[in-house]
């Protein structure tokens, strides 16, 4: 997308007013295709792939196919595809922890699935993860970095004195608490309490990824109020957010073929990818962004839950 629209610029730039320079070059699929072969590099195995594991009904595969053309034409190493259920029945350890698939030895496992409970249909996606985790593999991500994804890490990450364990300089520590939204238990009642007053203050996450799953508006109010009669532990799967209200901006977007003009906000994600060989940090990068834009109405923002469109940055 960033090259599409440094290509528009370069050929209407001078009539739209805008320079193709200024949209920075985004290199994402080329870092992150370098780090994962950078991690099959680290494995010691030339005959060894690369497996990405994909949902069983995968409509996300661009992207995948994207940088599995570039790990082949770069790097030249062979990616197999597969899901969950197939690792299941075709995947075995080796003695020495070797994960083979089919009857070739695996590197590295990059899930593209796995990260939502309806990718885990029966037990033998629960084996095939298991199977995975306990081979010697290189995991993209690390189930230990999966879990650090979730609100809940956010929530505690937020908490006085925790950012401290992490990092010794106090600037630092200070410019990221900045960068912070409030971020709170269900168990803290005073907080529920103004967030059943003032629902469109508050976003209610629950520990999933991929859009859709957050609570907005008067259904925070009516959900809290819900768990409140219940008395279940089902409010331990949520945290409160502090809603944030970023500027809004004219924009023309594209669907279907057809454009038309509308606000809209923008979220701007920065890629890292980090690789450790026991204690040895091998690499630690900032490797490209992503830019999500939707219309201001919109309350969720997944890009392939069809509320938000890829978008470039413009520097002014």
């Amino acid at each position: 997308v960033t090259q599409l629209h440094r290509y528009i610029l370069t050929c209407h730039g001078k009539l739209l007013g805008l320079d193709s320079e200024k949209v920075p070059a985004n290199n994402a699929v080329s870092q992150n295709a370098e780090a994962l072969a950078k991690a099959w590099s680290e494995y010691n195995n030339p005959r060894a792939v690369i497996m990405t594991v994909v949902q069983a009904e995968e409509r996300n595969m661009y992207d995948q196919h994207f940088l599995s053309a570039v790990l082949r034409d770069k790097h030249g190493i062979t990616i197999v595809r597969k899901t969950m259920a197939e690792v299941d029945q075709e995947g075995e350890i080796l003695p020495d922890g070797t994960l083979s698939v089919n009857g070739q030895a695996v590197a590295v496992i990059y899930f593209r699935a796995g990260y939502t409970p309806v990718d885990y249909p029966s037990e033998s996606e629960w084996r095939a993860r298991l199977l995975m985790e306990q081979s010697s593999a290189v995991k993209c991500p690390s189930i230990s970095y999966h879990l650090v994804g979730t609100k809940k890490i956010q929530q505690e990450l937020a908490k006085p004195g925790v950012l401290e364990r992490f990092l010794e300089n106090k600037d630092d520590i200070a410019k990221m608490r900045e960068c912070f939204a409030g971020l709170w238990s269900l168990d803290d009642s005073d907080i529920v309490k103004k967030a059943i007053e003032r629902p469109e203050l508050f976003v209610m996450k629950p520990q999933r990824e991929g859009g859709g799953n957050n609570i907005y508006g008067d259904a925070v109010r009516d959900t809290l109020i819900k768990l409140q009669k219940t008395g279940s532990q089902e409010d331990a799967a949520y945290i409160l957010m502090q809603r944030i209200f970023p500027n809004i901006s004219a924009a023309v977007l594209m669907r279907n073929g057809g454009c038309h003009k509308d606000h809209a906000i923008s979220e701007l994600g920065i890629f890292g990818t980090y690789l450790r060989n026991k204690d040895r940090v091998v690499m630690n990068n900032q490797s490209g962004y992503l830019m999500r834009t939707k219309i201001s109405s919109s309350d969720e923002g997944g890009v392939a839950a069809g509320f938000a469109v890829i978008d470039s940055v413009y520097l002014t």
